[in-house]
C-alpha cells in the first residue's frame, strides 16, 4: 500500500489561537473577579464608614441638643426634631429627625454618609449611607416635694391668703394620678401669724417649723443646683419691670407655639392647646424687684431679686425666690400658685389679697418631667439599623 502523507501546516498557528482565547478568558475572568472583589471590599468599607458617621451622628445629637427644645415638641406625628446636614471632620455628613414617643422617650433617626459618597465621586456605582435609630430618654429632675410655701424667714398671711399643702390637681389637666397624702401648708423656721380672714392647711402638720431651713435649702435641691437650673434657662430677663406673660403663637396657616416670644411662659390653663406642652425655665437676674400682674405661666421660676405677683395671675410648677416673695390681688382667680413656692424671705404682710399657694403634686411631677437637664440611652440594646 502507498503510505499516505496528511498535510499538517497551520496546525501550531490554530492551536495557539486557541490558547490564547482560552488564557485571555482566564485572565479577563481574573480580572473581573478581583475587580468584583474589589469593589466588593470597598463597598463595605464605605458603607461601615457610613454607619460609623451615623452612628457618631447620633450621639453628637444627643450632647448636643437641649433636652427643654425636646421638652416642648408633641407627640409624633405632630411634631419633631429636625437635625441639619452636618459636616463631620472625617469629611462625611449626617443629618435625620428625632421624634417624641412620649414624655420621656425619643427616636433619633440618622442617616450617614462617607466622605467619598457625600462627594459625589461614585456616579456610576452609587454612594454608600447607612441609617440608625437610637432611643434615648430625658433624664427628669428630681424636686423634694417640701409644701406649698417654703420660707427662710416667718410667714404673715394677711387678707384672704392660703396656704393649702393638700394635693391639688389643676384645673383642665388630665393624666395625673390620684392626690396624695400632701405636705405642710407651710415650712419655715420662723412663726407664722395668720390675719382674720387668711388660712393654711395641710397634711399635718400644717406649719412645719424646720429649724434645718438655711439659705442652701434655696440654692441645691438633690443633686441639681440653683446654678444648673440658671444654666439651662430658655428664658433671660432682667428685672425691675412689671410682665404680663401669656400664650403666643406663629402666623401663618400652620402656625404653632412661639418659642422665641420671651413673655410666651406656656398655656398651663389650656394644657391640650399648641403651647400647653411648653415648660420653659425662667431666669430673672439680678438684685432688683419683678412684678407679675397677668396672665399665666408654667415651668421653673428662678429669680435672683424680689418677685412680686399681683392681680389673677397664676402660675403652674416651681418657684425659687432667692429674695423676697409679695403677692396681693386674686379676685376670683382659683389660685396664684399650683405646685410648689421657695422663697429664701416673705417681708412683713407681704403675702395678702387673694393669694392662693395650692401644692401639687402633678404640677410639679409634669414640670420636672419636661425640664430633664440631660438624655441618657436606653440601659439595654438602644440602637437599630433602620432601612
Amino acid at each position: 500500500m502507498e503510505s499516505l502523507l496528511r498535510n499538517e501546516r497551520g496546525m501550531a498557528l490554530g492551536l495557539a489561537i486557541v490558547a490564547l482565547v482560552v488564557g485571555g478568558a482566564l485572565i479577563a475572568g481574573s480580572l473581573f473577579a478581583g475587580t468584583q472583589e474589589q469593589r466588593l471590599g470597598e463597598n463595605a468599607r464605605r458603607l461601615q464608614q457610613s454607619f460609623g458617621v451615623a452612628e457618631g451622628g447620633a450621639y453628637a445629637v444627643l450632647r448636643a441638643v437641649k433636652p427643654e427644645s425636646l421638652n416642648a415638641k408633641q407627640l409624633y406625628p405632630a411634631d419633631s426634631y429636625q437635625v441639619a446636614s452636618t459636616t463631620t471632620p472625617t469629611g462625611g455628613s449626617y443629618g435625620g429627625t428625632v421624634y417624641k414617643l412620649n414624655q420621656s422617650l425619643y427616636l433619633v433617626d440618622i442617616t450617614g454618609q462617607d466622605r467619598v459618597s457625600l462627594g459625589g465621586r461614585l456616579k456610576r456605582i452609587g454612594g454608600a449611607r447607612q441609617r440608625i435609630g437610637v432611643l434615648a430618654r430625658v433624664l427628669p429632675m428630681t424636686f423634694p416635694a417640701y409644701a406649698a410655701l417654703l420660707t427662710g424667714t416667718g410667714v404673715d398671711l394677711t387678707g384672704q391668703s392660703v396656704a393649702d399643702g393638700n394635693d391639688h390637681t389643676p384645673p383642665n389637666w388630665s393624666g395625673c394620678a390620684a392626690p396624695g397624702p400632701g405636705v405642710p401648708g407651710i415650712r419655715t423656721p420662723d412663726t407664722v401669724t395668720v390675719g382674720s380672714n387668711a388660712s393654711y392647711t395641710g397634711n399635718p402638720p400644717a406649719v412645719y417649723h424646720d429649724s434645718t431651713v438655711q439659705p442652701s435649702t434655696f440654692t441645691q435641691f438633690g443633686s441639681v443646683s440653683y446654678s444648673d437650673l440658671v444654666a439651662k434657662a430658655n428664658i433671660t430677663l432682667s428685672p425691675g419691670v412689671t410682665l404680663t406673660t401669656q400664650p403666643v403663637l406663629t402666623k401663618g396657616k400652620n402656625a404653632v407655639c412661639d418659642l422665641t416670644v420671651l413673655t410666651n411662659w406656656g398655656d398651663p390653663q389650656n394644657p391640650t392647646m399648641k403651647c400647653g406642652n411648653y415648660f420653659p425655665i425662667i431666669h430673672i437676674t439680678g438684685a432688683g424687684s419683678t412684678t407679675l400682674n397677668g396672665v399665666q405661666g408654667q415651668g421653673i421660676l428662678l429669680v435672683d431679686g424680689d418677685l412680686n405677683v399681683q392681680g389673677g395671675y397664676e402660675w403652674y410648677g416651681v418657684v425659687i425666690v432667692q429674695g423676697e416673695l409679695k403677692t396681693s390681688g386674686g379676685g376670683t382667680t382659683p389660685a396664684h400658685f399650683w405646685g410648689a413656692v421657695l422663697a429664701a424671705s416673705t417681708s412683713k404682710y407681704g403675702l395678702g389679697g387673694q393669694a392662693i399657694l395650692n401644692y401639687s403634686a402633678c404640677a410639679i411631677a409634669r414640670v420636672t418631667a419636661n425640664v430633664g437637664l440631660s438624655t441618657s440611652l436606653l440601659r439595654s440594646r438602644s440602637w437599630v439599623q433602620l432601612f
